[in-house]
């Protein structure tokens, strides 16, 4: 090494190496280490003795995983909420609501259309339980008796069968007597929750088109398989029938609501909009949204409530379509479509039915803290019901629209999707099947609506306290019921007696409003806090240090090991650029000796007495010195004396 880079280096090693000037990553870290105000990392340098030295690592190391553990878990929590609970007393909105007679249609309108149908069902009733006839007469009767006079057409289409566990493959078609071999799936309806002893069940089977594929349906129970069978008929034959016709032979406003109060004040017919229901015919809503103004109720209790008296009238019931008497009722909001079937309260005949109400509001945060929605817009399924975004309706409108989509038509208890018709016998003759098969992947979530559906952000809930009791009463009724078939003389033309009558009574038990509202447990300034608190608690360090941490282990870190690797390439590049030439013979350097070659420094005087000769060279003698040079010869001989003075002088 020359002298001027041997001095250039001892210049470098003592000044302090700061940043990316430090040639290796050991100086970087020593140099952190010394400089940094973390207060552990600067003892591990400074500390004497290899043992401290030891504990003051194991004590950074752990700090610093503490200090990741709980920066973790603070991210992690971020996105948590806090629930509030509020309760408030003020004057509250009455809800809306929905009143459906369980009886759909007056059977007097629709025996016509429905007339086939009931006599084959009346006979498959006659062949399996044999009522009305004794069972001797069942048992004497063949099976081709019951079908004298008659052509089974719906029992042909969806043939009813009975099933017996000692012939497996086989069962007994209800009308014709005759066993059948059933080729496909049987799936029986309560498998899932109880085991069936019985020796022989009902069902009946359903195939495709081209009756390929076929499934075969029992039930535990004959009046369970009747009803369902009895049902997609029923649904088959009222998808056909137009909507005007179905109001009309529905009950009116009139017939249903003999009496009506609320808050006091007497209300009639007018103050509820109608809403036909596939299932339930003609329903009528009070305080719709259809509605100038939205009733509220000022005091809690039974008296403020919405008090009316409902003809049932059931004699006009469907014998095998509803084998229960009563209406039934749904609390909502204004611009919540009613679910009468899913989630409606059955009210009794000849009983007073009294619902105290408690209101909650729920507000829940959306994304990134719950999958909840907002108005339903970022929902991948289109509402087809004309009201306001919830679960139900997503999961129904999914549901309605997979069946279009797979079955070519439309369910018939539900709404129509766009350019869609209700699916009937004539148009979709393999609808049935379709629709069990898509139903059974509905409940097992293979249609992937769960998935997809998300629950509403806000939303209100009325918690219902129903109690019940006897009415009219054994002593009220003897003066009740004649001024009440008075009242209703206009409408229906016979004497009313209790079980045509069910007094319901909706109410606030008080005025207050609880809400129930989320909000984020954690902010930016207080997770930033934390983060403080955990970098002073554990290495007694500061933002700055942090930012000090990011430029030396990220920034100049990186800067070294780039550095490098672009001298590596430089290199590389500059040997791959220079030409081959011949290796040239090396000259010998120092005063002619090549032992001399092996350091670039000029040799000392005691360094070049030790060097060995050059081989191969004589090493020169010295000639005598010359002796007259050794004379002494006056500098000045010309010199003058103390006193002589010169005579220019």
């Amino acid at each position: 090494m020359a002298p001027g880079e041997k001095i250039k280096a001892k210049i470098k090693k003592n000044l302090p190496v700061t940043g990316p000037q430090a040639p290796t990553i050991k100086e970087l870290m020593r140099w952190y280490c010394l400089n940094t105000n973390t207060h552990g990392c600067r003892r591990i340098v400074v500390s004497r003795g290899r043992l401290r030295r030891l504990l003051w690592i194991g004590f950074t190391l752990t700090a610093v995983a503490l200090i990741l553990w709980q920066c973790a878990l603070l991210v992690f929590s971020f996105y948590t909420v806090s629930v509030s609970i509020k309760v408030h007393f003020r004057k509250l909105d009455f809800p809306a609501v929905t009143i459906c007679n369980i009886n759909p249609y007056k059977y007097s309108a629709v025996r016509n259309l429905l007339a086939d149908l009931e006599q084959e069902t009346r006979e498959a009733l006659k062949s399996l339980y044999g009522f009305p006839e004794s069972r001797k007469r069942r048992e004497a009767e063949s099976w081709s008796s019951v079908l004298e006079g008659m052509q089974p057409r719906f029992s042909h289409r969806i043939p009813l069968l009975i099933f017996d566990q000692y012939e497996k493959g086989k069962a007994r078609d209800f009308f014709t007597g005759r066993k059948r071999k059933v080729d496909g799936r049987i799936i029986h309806k309560a498998s899932n929750v109880m085991h069936i002893e019985s020796k022989q069940v009902v069902g009946f089977q359903l195939c495709s088109n081209d009756t390929s594929d076929c499934a075969t349906y029992t039930f535990s129970s004959g009046i369970n398989a009747i009803q369902e069978w009895y049902k997609l008929h029923y649904m088959n034959i009222m998808a056909q029938v137009p909507l005007e016709k179905k109001i009309n032979m529905s009950y009116s406003a009139e017939e249903l609501l003999v009496t009506c109060f609320f808050d006091g004040v007497s209300c009639d017919a007018r103050n509820f909009t109608l809403f036909h229901h596939p299932m339930h015919g003609n329903c009528y809503t009070f305080n719709n949204r259809e509605n100038e103004t939205i009733l509220s109720t000022s005091m809690g209790g039974s008296e403020y409530g919405l008090q009316v008296i409902l003809y049932i009238n059931e004699e006009e019931y469907n014998p095998f379509l509803v084998s229960s008497t009563g209406a039934k009722v749904i609390i909502h909001r204004q611009d919540e479509y009613p679910f009468v079937e899913d989630v409606g309260t059955e009210i009794e005949t000849a009983m007073v039915t009294s619902i105290g109400m408690h209101l909650t509001e729920s507000f829940k945060l959306s994304e990134p803290y719950s999958q909840c929605t907002e108005d339903g817009s970022d929902v991948p399924i289109r509402n087809i019901y004309n009201a306001a975004y919830s679960l139900q309706i997503c999961l129904h409108s999914c549901f309605q629209t997979k069946m279009v989509e797979k079955c070519g038509c439309a369910q018939y208890s539900q709404p129509l999707p766009p350019a869609a018709n209700y699916c009937n016998y004539q148009q979709h003759p393999n609808w049935m099947y379709c629709y069990y098969q898509l139903h059974r992947a509905f409940v097992q979530e293979e249609l992937g609506c769960q998935s997809v559906c998300k629950e509403a952000c806000s939303f209100k809930e009325w918690t219902l306290t129903t109690s019940l009791a006897q009415w009219p009463s054994v002593v009220s009724e003897k003066w009740l019921l004649p001024v009440l078939t008075w009242d209703q003389g206009r409408q229906i033309n016979k004497k009313l007696n209790k079980t045509d009558l069910a007094k319901l009574l909706i109410f606030y038990k008080d005025l207050n409003q609880r809400s129930i509202m989320e909000s984020p447990a954690n902010s930016i300034e207080m997770l930033l806090s934390n983060f403080g608190g955990q970098l002073g608690l554990w290495m007694s360090c500061s933002v700055v240090c942090v930012i000090e941490i990011i430029e030396v282990f990220f920034i100049d870190f990186f800067s070294i090991i780039a550095r490098r690797q672009w001298q590596k390439a430089k290199e590389w590049w500059a040997r791959k650029q220079a030409p081959p030439c011949p290796e040239a013979p090396r000259s010998p350097q120092g005063q002619d000796n090549p032992a001399l070659d092996i350091d670039n420094d000029l040799p000392t005087f005691n360094s070049a007495l030790h060097l060995p000769p050059a081989l191969g060279t004589q090493v020169p003698g010295t000639p005598p010195p010359k002796y007259n040079t050794l004379r002494l010869e006056r500098a000045f001989s010309n010199q003058l004396t103390d006193t002589q003075i010169l005579d220019e002088l």
